[in-house]
């Protein structure tokens, strides 16, 4: 099986700190998105990886030859023109070998059972969602097969959101939908190519979809979901290592991330929160935040905030959404 991550987008609601890194590098838990989701794929018989980036790609490239061992492409996305045109620019590595294409903004949690011995065609992932408007969704006959993909409409005929993941078992019979959809300007939605498009041609040509619904699955598409998603994976057993340290006339709430290099003094840290290597953090409370590598927070109290690498906050109460190699010091007299 061959696996396509689209990662080129702009992360325009996670600014500022996609100004400087692409959105799947932020760190969640003591890890980048991206890692995330490749540790959640090693189960599967993967024999190539398609990664699609854009801007700052050169990161993406970086972490994944440094972090995993495995068989990989990168294809420029030089135009964001959608989700279709994405996986479209993968059309030379794929074959009639089974595709398994995963958004890579986002963390889930899924039994992989129905790709490994698939009995459909193609498999959707779905979420449960009690609020659909914001989401694709996908209605399904008797049989739970999928007969068509809806787009944020008003009156979401079900409440199963598409979540990022599909599987097609024939690499080639997807970019044939792709290449019809793609050469019709008319199917383009608000300027851009939807999968959805192009996963209906297949239905409508009778590929068979069936749907796997999915635990959880963590959106971090802004600083908040972000944060909601440390919260989720530190209490889910993320790697906490707050008896590991001793941290000087500090407190640890669990659960926490701290990589063993940050130096941590008189403060109170957590819960909820991840503290990347070589930070300093003094006389400070943070909570529900996550502070980036080689920052440095002090005489601050941080709650629900996101700190980027090498920046510096200090002073006063707030909740902060600070990028890389910034400061903020509001213990400095300005009067």
């Amino acid at each position: 099986m061959k696996v396509i991550i689209p990662l080129a987008g702009y992360g325009t609601r996670l600014r500022p700190h996609t100004y400087t890194k692409p959105k799947p590098m932020i760190n969640v838990a003591g890890k980048p998105v991206l890692g995330h989701i490749l540790d959640t794929l090693k189960g599967l018989d993967i024999s190539e990886y398609i990664f699609i980036v854009g801007y700052l790609g050169d990161q993406i490239a970086d972490y994944i030859d440094t972090e995993y061992n495995v068989p990989a492409h990168y294809v420029e996305q030089k135009e964001m023109l959608g989700q279709s045109h994405a996986i479209y620019l993968a059309r030379q590595y794929l074959d009639d070998e089974p595709v398994f294409i995963v958004f890579g903004d986002h963390i889930f949690q899924a039994d992989f059972t129905t790709i490994i011995h698939p009995r459909t065609d193609a498999v959707i992932f779905v979420k449960e969602v009690e609020d659909p408007r914001k989401y694709g969704v996908v209605m399904l006959d008797e049989n739970q097969h999928v007969t068509s993909f809806v787009e944020k409409a008003a009156n979401p005929p079900t409440n199963l959101a598409i979540i990022g993941l599909y599987y097609i078992n024939n690499g080639n019979k997807l970019v044939e939908a792709l290449h019809w959809q793609i050469n019709d300007a008319e199917k383009k939605t608000k300027g851009e190519f939807y999968i959805a498009d192009a996963l209906q041609k297949l239905v409508n040509d009778g590929m068979i979809f069936g749907i796997e619904t999915v635990p959880a699955w963590l959106d971090c598409g802004n600083s908040s979901a972000v944060l909601a998603a440390n919260r989720y994976l530190l209490g889910e057993g993320g790697h906490d290592n707050s008896h590991e340290v001793h941290y000087p006339e500090s407190i640890i709430c669990p659960p926490v991330r701290i990589d063993p290099s940050a130096h941590i003094t008189r403060s109170i840290i957590g819960p909820n929160v991840t503290v990347a290597a070589h930070c300093t953090i003094e006389n400070s409370i943070v909570k529900d935040s996550i502070v980036g590598e080689g920052s440095a927070v002090k005489d601050a109290l941080l709650e629900r905030s996101l700190i980027g690498q090498y920046a510096y906050v200090g002073g006063r109460y707030r909740s902060f959404n600070v990028g890389d190699s910034s400061s903020i010091d509001f213990s400095v007299n300005n009067d």
